[in-house]
């Protein structure tokens, strides 16, 4: 394969060198620099610049269909929405296999994830890395060579890291290779895992605890997440046929470099001060000490490179569609509403809804009209037919118990063309509404627009991606993507004390995340916020602009710093409405309070009626078995779509059980093979033998994961 050979295990075509800006804050910027040469990289000054531009390599995971696709699909947690673009991966239907699927070949479109993107960019920047770790003598400074050396070491472990989760084990290659190399051997999985240890602990001992060179600066802590990651997923049940000499150690470690980051990188105060609180560009939320690793972005065109941020595109419903119009989406407010990930029951089953804010600020409930579609239907409602700004869609977050809407009390569910339904708050029509359970059964699906529930563009979607800076409505996003944040560490340190029999230790490590996520004292649970009011600090906007809110003027600045006072609707330039409120007391049925709430749990024995349920479903007994399932109940409500689930379920031993008890579009294909991906078809065709022949039919198979 041309391209693997030549510019990713060679390293001798890098495209881009990315140097130092004078802004602090973002320190990425971009300089083609096409003629440079593996010469140039044998210097103190390629070096340091092909060290910086390591950053780089790690946008490429969220810049297209393959973010979501390889990541969340086929999971617990998320299906397919009707946009059937990357439904191999979540269906493992014959499409998935050693070869790209084409339109030729099934594919619904060009756009469907290839089953060798993450192997060709993980390679591309492994190249680079060894390169610097093979010539870092030839930097003078110590500090700035030891720095460098760091961030090659973390690029190399993690990009490994992502392979060996992805495929097992793979080649191994720490040296620069003398011109183009077509003969491999593929390492084993002991032998990958141990390389990822050993390169995540170098990043450990040479990389600073400082940001030094701005937001988004790999450091000691970063790299020991990740080292203590690798370390529990060497323990874990997908490495047993060989781990189980080093599982002691690798957990008592894995627990000290969590405490290690845990106290170094202490949580946000607010859960949504990590996503929902996005206000523009390198916004101070993005600067969080809880975030780990981000991939950077922002709104300069020069700092784009091949992908930008895509992943706005991919949690939002077909709200312009199955709406009947009634809200149609926009550049800033509106969202792109690709309906790629579609939460399962699941998804919205582990949530307390009544004590949990993190259900509440992650997802979005409410969107606003910004088109009357059908003056007459809405006439016939009176006093209490619907105006510009007033709720256009809600969905109603109930529990499977929940009988308060059986009997329908507030007229008609659905869609616009059926709903008779008047919100009890605002004596209001809403043209969509949508409850997830009525009568004890799971109907949210059922509400679709195109008449086949399993390929719904009905869902309520979640919001962490929602960027109101776009100046266009296909824009790419320009906010920074969060990689690893010390929310997660917690849940690795728990579920590493589950490994080790420790179960109330582990119940103690997560009630200190839970804590977070309750409602503090004075809080109003039925305030909604998302990155879409970053839109009046758009370029087409001022910061001191004022704006529409509740037939007002107000500053945008003025109503960010106190905190969104009232509810109300904000409208841009193109009548585009967004709504401050979502449906918790619609959703609870409880009365209007500010209290504070309690996510605590006194004992392991006595797990949340919501994770009873789910463990029951499962059917799963046994402490160990419900402990470890009990962490990843939790890893869903505190990491919810953070291109993760697949590979914490494969190492785990989770994946079939869950996918197919909580996955319907997953559930009839998934099979034992789908704990690994093919290794690419396009890479084995490539490779020869020693002498320089052509590998064997046999020969390539051994090199194939089972079952592909």
């Amino acid at each position: 394969m041309k391209q693997l050979y030549t510019n990713i295990l060679t390293g001798t075509a890098l495209v881009f060198a990315i140097g130092f800006s004078s802004c602090g804050d973002d320190f990425l910027h971009e300089e083609k620099s096409t003629a440079y040469t593996t010469q140039y990289f044998e210097t103190e000054e390629g070096l340091t610049a092909l060290a910086t531009s390591l950053y780089g390599n790690i946008r490429w995971h969220f810049g297209y269909e393959w973010a979501y696709g390889i990541t969340l699909y086929g999971t617990d947690e998320f299906t397919n929405g009707s946009d059937l673009t990357s439904e191999p991966w979540n269906s493992y239907d014959s499409r998935l296999n050693a070869s790209n699927a084409t339109v030729e070949t099934g594919a619904a479109n060009k756009n469907c994830p290839p089953v060798d993107g993450l192997w060709n960019q993980m390679y591309y920047g492994i190249s680079s890395a060894n390169l610097i770790v093979a010539n870092a003598d030839k930097i003078a400074n110590e500090d700035t060579r030891n720095k460098c050396l760091g961030e090659a070491y973390f690029l190399r472990g993690y990009n490994y890291y992502r392979l060996f989760a992805q495929y097992g084990g793979v080649v191994v290659q720490t040296e620069p290779p003398a011109g183009a190399v077509r003969n491999f051997n593929r390492a084993s999985a002991e032998e990958t895992m141990a390389q990822i240890v050993s390169d995540l602990e170098n990043a450990y001992n040479y990389l600073p605890t400082t940001r030094w060179r701005g937001v988004g600066t790999w450091t000691k802590y970063a790299a020991a997440h990740f080292w203590a990651k690798a370390l529990l997923f060497r323990a874990s049940e997908r490495n047993k046929e060989w781990n189980s000499g080093t599982i002691d150690a690798d957990l008592a470690k894995c627990i000290a470099l969590c405490d290690e980051v845990i106290t170094a990188c202490p949580l946000a105060d607010d859960y949504w001060d990590l996503y929902a609180r996005w206000t523009g560009v390198d916004c101070p939320n993005e600067g969080l000490i809880e975030i780990l690793m981000s991939a950077q972005h922002n709104a300069d065109s020069s700092t784009k490179g091949r992908f930008g941020n895509r992943t706005h595109s991919y949690f939002s419903p077909r709200f312009d569609t199955f709406s009947g119009g009634w809200v149609s989406r926009g550049a800033f407010i509106g969202g792109q509403d690709f309906q790629r990930c579609r939460p399962t029951e699941y998804n919205y089953s582990t949530y307390d809804n009544e004590n949990d804010a993190r259900l509440w600020k992650s997802f979005r409930t409410v969107y606003g009209i910004n088109n009357i579609r059908n003056a007459t239907l809405n006439a016939t409602f009176g006093s209490s037919a619907a105006a510009l700004g007033d709720e256009g869609i809600i969905f109603i977050l109930n529990k499977k118990t929940d009988s308060r809407l059986d009997s329908k009390p507030y007229g008609e569910y659905g869609l616009a063309s059926s709903s008779t339904f008047i919100h009890p708050e605002t004596n209001k029509w809403v043209p969509n509404a949508f409850p997830l359970y009525l009568n004890g059964q799971y109907v949210l699906p059922s509400y679709n627009s195109n008449g086949n529930a399993s390929q719904s563009n009905v869902f309520c979607g979640l919001n962490k991606t929602q960027d109101g800076m776009r100046n266009a409505d296909g824009g790419d996003a320009y906010r920074d993507v969060t990689m690893a944040r010390t929310g997660e560490t917690y849940l690795v340190k728990a579920e590493a004390q589950v490994r080790q029999g420790n179960y109330q230790d582990a119940v103690t490590t997560v009630n200190r995340l839970r804590a977070r996520g309750q409602w503090k004292a004075g809080e109003n649970r039925e305030l909604y916020v998302d990155g879409s009011i970053a839109f009046p600090n758009n370029s087409l906007y001022s910061t001191t602009t004022n704006f529409t809110r509740n037939s007002k003027t107000d500053n945008y600045v003025n109503w960010f710093k106190n905190s969104h006072p009232g509810y109300g609707t904000l409208t841009d330039a193109n009548g585009n409405a967004y709504l401050t409120r979502n449906t918790y007391y619609l959703s609870t049925g409880i009365a209007k309070t500010t209290a504070a709430s309690s996510l605590q749990i006194g004992n392991y024995n006595t797990l949340p009626p919501e994770d009873e349920a789910i463990l029951s479903a499962l059917g799963v007994s046994g402490d160990y078995d419900r402990m470890l399932n009990f962490i990843f109940n939790e890893r869903t409500r505190e990491l919810n779509g953070e291109w993760n689930r697949w590979e914490e379920l494969s190492r785990a031993g989770l994946l079939l059980k869950r996918t197919k008890a909580f996955n319907p579009e997953a559930a009839t294909n998934i099979d034992q093979k789908h704990v690994l991906r093919p290794i690419p078809q396009s890479f084995i065709d490539g490779l020869t033998r020693e002498d320089g022949s052509p590998l064997t039919e046999e020969q390539k198979k051994e090199l194939q994961n089972p079952g592909y």
